[in-house]
């Protein structure tokens, strides 16, 4: 298909093909920009790619990164034969590619971009339920380590308004959401924008109609279509975050592991006479 396209369309369809999540997150002319055309030509692009349009793109996009967990291993464990070596190696290439993709200009750009938009901010809300409920506590106590004020937002149904309860000017949201806008996130983008929130938002899936709403999208590959999700990519795109945001401010984060070293010291020598 790629060869009988026009050179702007070849462009497009190249992009596209390299960077899913993205394609799926953005707007034809948010499309456009990042690719350096117009956003005709990314609408003619994809209709030459066989599709009706835009949305019938997007369409094709969600269902391909997509698939019940039951599905995916299913799918997954086929590939590796009932062997234990080969899921090893399919575990280890999937993780690679996913880093590779990571480490492209456009993702870099992205990671870039997230962390010019936390760097201000008086504390971060790391958002993650579900399995990623522990990368989202993880990433929270990175940040606190180098002098960021943050906090994990990990609860599930309505336990999650009282983690959002004091969420105010100052505030921004750091949201790992993958798939169907489920209820959990729905709200907190809701409240992310009625109170002028920056949202960075880590994803190779999220519902177009919420990702759009993301100041940011960072597209971290979570593996192969309809195969299990793997968060290597995801934990390397967050570690370069915060490890962006420290090198922003240098004495803030050395001071702090200093001060942590002094506490670590503190306990460990502590005896029980004290009082």
């Amino acid at each position: 298909m790629s060869a009988t396209l026009a050179p702007a369309a070849r462009r497009v369809a190249r992009f596209i093909a390299e960077n899913p999540p993205l394609a799926l997150a953005l707007s034809a002319a948010e499309l456009a920009r990042r690719i350096g055309t117009s956003d005709a030509t990314v609408v003619r692009a994809v209709q030459a790619m066989g599709y009706a349009g835009l949305p019938d793109l997007k369409r094709h996009l969600a269902e391909s990164l997509s698939g019940t967990p039951a599905e995916a291993m299913r799918q997954t464990l086929a590939e590796t034969s009932a062997s234990a070596a080969r899921a090893v190696d399919l575990a280890i290439d999937t993780q690679r590619e996913a880093v590779e993709a990571l480490a492209g200009a456009e993702a870099r750009a992205t990671l870039f971009a997230a962390v010019a938009a936390l760097h201000p901010l008086r504390r971060i809300l790391v958002f993650g339920i579900g399995p990623s409920a522990a990368l989202a506590g993880y990433v929270a106590t990175l940040l606190g380590r180098t002098g960021r004020p943050a906090r994990a937002l990990d609860a599930s149904g309505t336990a999650l308004a009282d983690q959002m309860l004091d969420l105010g000017p100052g505030d921004g949201v750091l949201v790992l959401a993958y798939g169907r806008a489920y209820r959990e996130v729905s709200a907190l983008f809701a409240e992310a924008r009625r109170l002028a929130l920056p949202i960075v938002l880590v994803t190779d899936s999220l519902d177009h109609a919420l990702a759009r709403h993301a100041d940011v999208v960072v597209p971290a590959r979570r593996g192969r279509n309809r195969r299990v999700a793997l968060h290597g990519a995801t934990l390397v795109a967050l570690e370069a975050i915060v490890l962006g945001l420290a090198a922003l401010d240098g004495p803030r984060a050395v001071a702090s592991l200093d001060r942590l070293n002094d506490l670590r010291a503190a306990i460990a020598g502590t005896r029980h006479d004290v009082g």
